[in-house]
């Protein structure tokens, strides 16, 4: 089982990336260094609250209220704690520990189900192949407990009456790879349900025997040329390099490039988190966002089957972006020239977990302009007078994490003229479900393929969505800010007027949380931006930052009133949100994902509709998109991109690409 290696294949002896970032004291939203975690998990021990043998789901920075954080200068003590959650035989709890002080300040019992630990998927496993009734089910596919690997996964929560009282995983298996590919042989039909709180199989699922896929579907350079006899020919490879070396500063904890600056750091839930993002227009420093940073990613799946229902799984919330944060590939996930930093999480023990390579920070051209104009007027007879014009360059901060069978690539993208690209790339492998038939030409293709895809003999492939929420915490020029809609709506032509149609703009503020809901709908155009009212340009315009949606909107038919997964979800039903600034409300599926009840989420914190209107709001985007998978995912899918920009709006006196120099061609 790979999932015992997890600490052995992350651990090293490479630098957390509070050190990699930071040779000075730690700013107050700085990542926890490996001594804090260790002092946080002493503390807690000191004070008889922890044992020696006690496990800790997350820990992580418990930050200032922003207030403190802004007012904090370099030289100042740090405003240090963290918020600890713990198990113990008596449930499971959560603590602030004020590092500063040295002290714990606080314990209390949890509220909900605390994340999942990388322990609780061995143990699940082990429960499951151990349990006579599935041994039984194996037995009857002709398979034994050494022939299998099982991927436990958390089982939603519904409602049921069997569900209370319980942490429960669901644990379905597959044959054993001899390769790569360890989801090509799942064992359709069988699965055991566990209870983690209490260490025992509860219910063994069975449904019948269906015929176990037989290729392997390996993936690897070797394994695709022995199936298919050839690959392409080699070709010249066309690489980025950077001969001249690196633009980017990394120093004291803050990463500096061109007109950018800003912080980073990785939380075991959400992954890589940035902070106090700042853009510099002419000598100013001017900022953009206090913060921004994934807050939650549900993935459902479309197929009713008692196996399959209850896969509505809520990655960053129950499992953890950044625990799953994956070494990145040099060549491969990034360029080779990128600057790679490490990662520091924890373990289950409370001890310090440092993933090597985890983040990629890498400067690229990928041969666009960022302007250019090509002027006929100053063409003659004799001489041609090129375009004018400027290469484009960017700033990409990657992750990746995997999650089970996905890949999951986050882009941070700054540009020279002021926008920021956020970006997902959804990679890595289908789901996939045993099946009777090998050709949609068999008899019962139509039915079993009635939600999925039949993507190889014996696999289908159901559909799903992916959504992805983001916490975007505005600072645009100050904390008093706005969120606007200006809609494209239809002009008013005098009668007389030889012209009879026209589109202006109508702008309207969204004064309370309820009213900052937005569907975006190609059928009533409209631009989203974050404005401050109270601040001026040198033409009286008020600056402001567009959000623009770009190939990211998705919604699905759901009963988010009746349907468990999407009260908990139900995020999804609205592409943008606003919310008064609270430093408790971080996560839109809220603070326990885990088989949670939709209480405490983003769509329950908007039902106060409290007022939103020139006041320090945070904006929560909920991208996504359908999958309705196909051939060509098979046996690894091609990497889907999705994303959303965000772009000036009146915001710089001119275009702040203006003064980026031409390429001496050195």
């Amino acid at each position: 089982m790979r999932l015992s290696h997890i600490g052995t294949l992350l651990t090293g002896g490479a630098l957390t990336l509070a050190a990699a970032l930071s040779s000075a004291a730690a700013h107050p939203l700085d990542g926890l260094s490996e001594a804090e975690i260790g002092e946080a998990v002493a503390l807690l021990q000191a004070a008889g609250h922890t044992k020696a043998d006690t496990l800790y789901p997350y820990i992580s920075l418990l930050e200032p209220e922003k207030s403190v954080v802004l007012n904090w200068r370099e030289g100042q003590p740090e405003p240090r704690a963290a918020e600890v959650h713990f198990k113990t035989p008596e449930g499971a709890f959560i603590a602030e520990v004020n590092l500063a002080g040295d002290a714990v300040v606080s314990v209390e019992p949890a509220a909900g189900e605390t994340m999942i630990l990388l322990t609780e998927f061995l143990t699940a496993m082990e429960l499951a192949t151990s349990d006579p009734a599935f041994v039984a089910g194996l037995e009857k596919r002709g398979l034994t407990a050494a022939d299998v690997f099982c991927l436990p996964l958390t089982a939603g929560r519904f409602g049921l009456a069997e569900e209370d009282g319980r942490r429960l995983m669901k644990v379905p298996c597959y044959v054993l790879p001899e390769g790569s590919n360890f989801y090509a042989k799942p064992i359709e039909g069988l699965y055991a349900v566990v209870d983690l709180n209490a260490d025992e199989v509860v219910e063994v699922f069975d449904s019948g025997v269906l015929p176990l896929p037989e290729d392997p579907w390996g993936y690897t350079e070797a394994e695709v040329e022995e199936r298919l006899g050839a690959l392409r020919p080699r070709a010249n490879p066309a690489r980025l390099s950077q001969p001249g070396g690196s633009n980017i500063t990394i120093e004291n904890g803050l990463i500096s490039w061109d007109i950018w600056r800003f912080r980073a750091r990785v939380d075991k839930r959400p992954g890589l988190v940035l902070s106090n993002i700042d853009v510099k227009d002419g000598e100013r420093w001017r900022s953009v966002l206090y913060q921004a940073h994934l807050s939650e990613v549900f993935v459902p799946y479309m197929d009713p089957d008692a196996g399959w229902y209850w896969r509505t799984y809520m990655d960053s919330g129950e499992y953890g972006f950044g625990i799953f944060l994956s070494p990145l590939r040099p060549g491969v996930d990034c360029p080779a020239y990128a600057q790679y930093l490490p990662a520091l999480v924890h373990q289950d023990d409370g001890s310090p977990l440092a993933i090597p390579g985890a983040i990629c920070v890498f400067e690229r051209n990928i041969g666009d302009p960022a302007w250019r104009h090509f002027e006929i007027f100053a063409q003659s007879e004799t001489e041609m007078v090129p375009a004018e014009g400027r290469p484009a360059t960017q700033l990409v901060v990657r992750t990746a994490s995997e999650v089970g069978n996905y890949d999951y690539l986050v882009d941070y993208v700054f540009h020279q003229d002021g926008r920021i690209d956020v970006m997902v790339g959804s990679t890595g492998l289908d789901a996939v479900k045993g099946a009777a038939i090998r050709s949609m030409t068999d008899e019962g293709a139509a039915e079993e393929t009635r939600y999925g895809t039949l993507i190889a003999p014996n696999l289908i492939a159901p559909n799903h969505d992916h959504f992805f929420n983001f916490k975007l915490d505005f600072d645009v020029d100050g904390t008093a800010n706005t969120f606007m809609r200006t809609a494209l709506v239809k002009g008013e032509v005098a009668a007389d007027a030889p012209r009879r149609s026209l589109w202006v703009t109508q702008t309207t503020a969204a004064e309370t949380e309820l009213g900052g809901r937005y569907k975006v709908n190609p059928d009533t155009p409209a631009m989203y931006h974050v404005m401050n009212m109270g601040a001026e340009g040198p033409l009286g315009h008020k600056p402001g930052y567009m959000i623009v949606p770009n190939n990211s909107v998705a919604y699905s038919p759901f009963d988010f009133a009746n349907d468990p997964p999407m009260k908990r979800n139900a995020y999804v039903e609205y592409t943008i949100w606003n919310t008064p600034y609270d430093r408790n409300e971080r996560y839109a599926g809220g603070r326990f994902a885990f088989q949670s009840d939709g209480s405490d989420t983003l769509a329950a914190w908007t039902a106060q509709d409290r007022p939103i209107a020139n006041t320090d709001i945070v904006t929560w985007y909920t991208m996504g998109f359908h999958h309705v998978p196909h051939t060509e995912d098979w046996p690894v899918m091609s990497t889907m991109w999705k994303g959303f920009s965000l772009r000036p709006f009146n915001f710089f006196p001119h275009n702040p690409a203006l003064t980026i120099r031409l390429d001496d061609g050195s």
